[in-house]
């Protein structure tokens, strides 16, 4: 049975939330939830990590630079971090920069992320480190890991951000409800800021998207969704 209740103080600075199922995050002013229903966690691995070839293109680097549109609970920096733990290089440091318009609270995520056991330990140090207003960048530096939540619209972070990412993770609202977080002006600031070589993956295959990301100069593929979704899109600055 799915019951919701509303918690604007324990939710997004200037974003209401309301909780299904208990621990589920949804948006009512972009009628979407935060992630994957059937299993958000799983989905990252299938569609970001797998998708960006990760973490297989972990091995022989010194440094990896992530991108992120979207950084809503957390989640994918968690199961990130979780998995570059168990198999990145001794030595080895990872970058995670994220851009969110509206940055949740400690205890909405903590709530949020408290339904996968699998990255209790993650969760308890992001929530222990996360400011109690978070503004401006918040730039949080963990063992061999740095978290850079950039608070504010997309495409201006993304457009003052340094060039060198490897790979990106692209994950707003659904494109029918949130149409800027996948505009052309923003596909092409990603580019821009790609490494040649560096991947991009998304749940999303939309029209529009896909030719956004094709236009910006993104070598695009389609491959199979996540939990019965018949496509996701991924791509390669070559």
């Amino acid at each position: 049975m799915m019951t919701t209740d509303s918690d604007t103080n324990a939710g997004n600075a200037g974003l209401d939330l309301e909780w299904r199922d208990g621990d589920m995050p949804y948006s009512p002013a972009f009628g979407d939830h935060f992630y994957c229903q059937t299993d958000g966690r799983l989905e990252c691995g299938h569609v970001f990590l797998a998708g960006n070839g990760l973490p297989g293109r972990w091995m022989g680097r010194e440094t990896f630079r992530i991108g992120e549109l979207g950084f809503g609970t957390g989640l994918n920096f968690c199961e990130t971090w979780r998995q570059w733990k168990g198999a990145a290089p001794p030595g080895c440091y990872l970058s995670f920069t994220s851009f969110e318009l509206y940055p949740m609270r400690a205890e909405a995520i903590d709530r949020a992320l408290s339904h996968w056991t699998d990255v209790d330990a993650e969760r308890q140090a992001l929530v222990a480190a996360w400011p109690k207003e978070p503004q401006g960048d918040v730039v949080l530096n963990f063992d061999g890991v740095r978290l850079t939540v950039v608070c504010g619209p997309a495409l201006d972070g993304v457009r003052r951000a340094p060039a060198g990412f490897d790979a990106w993770f692209l994950d707003g609202f659904a494109p029918s409800r949130n149409a800027d977080m996948w505009s052309a002006e923003l596909m092409q600031a990603v580019f821009d800021r790609t490494v040649p070589g560096g991947r991009f993956a998304t749940y999303a295959a939309a029209g529009f998207v896909r030719r956004n990301l094709a236009a910006a100069g993104f070598a695009v593929e389609r491959r199979p969704g996540f939990a019965g979704k018949r496509e996701m899109l991924c791509g390669l600055k070559a």
